[in-house]
């Protein structure tokens, strides 16, 4: 009932087909959701933690994000469960790399590296993720190796031949990413999972800053990708002269993002900030965030994702994304995401 009366309620630029629903892309508002502290390896879904976080910020989530690993060897069909039943669309980072699924410069990606992808070595795996998928049936995204301008993932462009791009007669770089990316979902596609809706998920700003690593570089093209969504955050560890205001870390990544397709939807598929009270002032930073994208300064972002999760580095210092990582910072996101800009559950016809 009450995502019928939404979909009364909110006029839609386009819609996007699945196999059994179709998702509505609002005119007005945006879907609001979070990634829930769901353990050191993203992927302990609970529907007691999810519940949780509604209580905390006082309104339901549509969408709730969750990681999954190649390494699992599995499609993730049980937290999928869990969070199409509390009424959310799942958000699925599908990160091709084997455990120990740390980050890092010089992180060995295992059996799933991006040549091995598009040598077709990962396909037995592709293929019974992607009967999973079909099976599971309900509307699903799903980021396929998220942040490639980055330095931290095995499957960015830097740790595969950099700028080149030939190598060996084969895919290099950004080129060898896009080569995995369209391997992938093509396999996925001829499996029958109509049911997943994908995201080109890029970071806001490119590691290192070169021309031949910018996110426009890794785009795989509009056949490929249903969403595009970007990852933007402030200060995430201690440090002085790490801080960030809002608009430095959105204002021109989001033209940027905007760029690549004029007429795909726009999500932050990540955004947050560090609680650092001796560098900012978090809850300034989520008050200006929210004062941007509820007036509608950034029109075309359809979903934002909060990351809700606090770490220990390797420093032994803390980083505090959550909400309620101080008062103040839970008073300004639950202000902001109260507005009826923000939709609270996925319409679907």
């Amino acid at each position: 009932m009450a995502a019928l009366a939404l979909l009364a309620a909110t006029a839609a630029t386009g819609v996007i087909h699945l196999r059994a629903e179709t998702l509505i892309v609002p005119e007005k508002g945006a879907y609001t959701g979070a990634y829930i502290d769901f353990g050191d390896t993203e992927d302990s879904v609970t529907k007691t933690a999810i519940q949780a976080f509604e209580t905390l910020v006082g309104k339901p989530q549509a969408i709730v994000a969750s990681s999954s690993y190649w390494g699992r060897g599995n499609f993730p069909t049980d937290n999928a469960r869990i969070i199409a039943d509390y009424g959310a669309l799942p958000l699925i980072y599908w990160s091709p790399w084997g455990p120990p699924y740390e980050q890092g410069k010089h992180v060995d990606p295992g059996a799933f590296s991006l040549h091995h992808i598009v040598a077709g070595d990962c396909d037995a795996y592709i293929d019974k993720w992607a009967a999973a998928a079909r099976e599971f049936g309900r509307p699903v995204m799903v980021s396929f190796g998220c942040e490639p301008n980055s330095n931290w993932f095995p499957w960015s462009g830097n740790s595969n031949g950099a700028d080149a791009k030939q190598k060996d007669g084969g895919f290099a770089g950004p080129e060898m990413y896009k080569a995995a990316y369209r391997h992938a979902v093509d396999r996925v596609r001829a499996a029958g999972a109509r049911n997943v809706l994908w995201v080109f998920h890029a970071n806001d700003d490119s590691h290192p800053d070169k021309k031949w690593n910018a996110m426009s570089e890794y785009y795989p093209g509009a056949d490929y990708v249903d969403w595009l969504g970007m990852s933007t955050y402030g200060q995430l560890t201690p440090g002085k002269d790490d801080w960030e205001e809002w608009s430095d870390t959105m204002d021109e990544p989001y033209q940027h993002l905007c760029a690549l397709d004029s007429t795909k939807p726009v999500m932050l598929a990540e955004w947050g900030v560090g609680e650092f009270p001796e560098s900012g002032d978090k809850a300034e930073f989520i008050r200006t965030a929210f004062a941007g994208l509820n007036t509608g300064k950034y029109p075309r972002i359809k979903a934002a994702v909060f990351w809700h999760e606090r770490w220990q580095n390797k420093d032994e210092s803390w980083s505090n994304l959550r909400v309620d990582s101080s008062p103040g910072a839970l008073k300004a996101y639950r202000q902001g995401v109260a507005n009826p800009y923000w939709l609270d559950r996925p319409v679907f016809h």
